[in-house]
Formats: C-alpha cells, sequence, structure tokens
C-alpha cells in the first residue's frame, strides 16, 4: 500500500467535517407554517365559482371572477415557494403568476370551444378542480433570474474554486 493514499487516522479530539448537501429549494419538505397559504390557493376558485349565481352585473360576481381568473391557477403552481425569497424575486414571482394564470385560463377555455361544452360554471369549476389538485404540490422551480436571488443566502465567495 502506498504511503500517500493509505487513510490517516484521525484523533478523536479533531471534528471530523461533516458532508454538505446541496438540496435544491423546491425538493425540501414544506414548513408548515405555510400550510394555510397553501389552503387558501387549494380553495381560492370555489368562491369564485359560487359567485356566478349572484345576479349579473353586481361586483359581488366579477370581481372574484377576476382576480380568481387572472392569479389563481399561477399562484397555485409557483406559490408557496419554499425559504424566504428577496422582495425582487417576490414581485417577479407574481408578475409570473398572472401571465401563468392567463395562458392556462386560455387553454382552458379554448378546449371547452373545442368540445362545443363552454359554460361560465364548467370553465370556472376546472380551473378551481386545477387549483385544488395543484396547490398542495411542491411549486414550480423559478426561472434562473429569479432562482439565484432566491437560493442565494449567503454572498458569493470570490476568486478561484
Amino acid at each position: 500500500m502506498d504511503q500517500r493514499t493509505a487513510p490517516q487516522p484521525q484523533s478523536p479530539s479533531q471534528p471530523q467535517p461533516q458532508p454538505q448537501s446541496r438540496v435544491r429549494p423546491w425538493s425540501r419538505p414544506w414548513p408548515r407554517r405555510r400550510s394555510w397559504l397553501r389552503a387558501g390557493l387549494a380553495l381560492s376558485g370555489w368562491p369564485a365559482l359560487a359567485a356566478t349565481a349572484l345576479p349579473d352585473g353586481q361586483p359581488l360576481r366579477w370581481i372574484p371572477v377576476l382576480l380568481f381568473v387572472t392569479l389563481g391557477p399561477g399562484c397555485a403552481l409557483l406559490l408557496p415557494l419554499p425559504g424566504s425569497l428577496r422582495p425582487a424575486a417576490r414581485l417577479e414571482a407574481l408578475a409570473l403568476a398572472a401571465p401563468l394564470s392567463l395562458s392556462l385560463a386560455t387553454l382552458t377555455a379554448t378546449a371547452l370551444f373545442l368540445v362545443a361544452g363552454f359554460s361560465v360554471p364548467l370553465f370556472l369549476g376546472s380551473l378551481a378542480v386545477f387549483c385544488t389538485v395543484v396547490a398542495p404540490l411542491p411549486a414550480v422551480p423559478l426561472p434562473a433570474a429569479t432562482r439565484g436571488a432566491a437560493e442565494r443566502t449567503k454572498p458569493v465567495p470570490e476568486g478561484p474554486i
């Protein structure tokens, strides 16, 4: 056995370095304190669906529907993100939730029109079911620009690696 490759015995007084595992933020278990947010996102579509029973043209009917269709499905996919995000990353996640929600709503409405079965309760019901199913799942990873802001908890050391 070569002297250079033989393991050197360590004294018991020296602490052994612990291997650091790199866990991706979206694979960590969800903290319990955010369970109320997940439950709120999962149930956000059902009040909008219930609001369709009100008479036409009332603000209590169109405001919940507008808010849900605009932000509900996207927020269910992107939020709550594990860990704390910087304020700019939180704003970017919210800004990404709106076009994502509107894209999902457009795809749902198009599919319902293609099968000749579009109605507002069916449209909102399918989006509400989508939010209920997706909200308990881990969040979708954010784009690269936000991911760097989300994962960076300590300053990046300068110099060679």
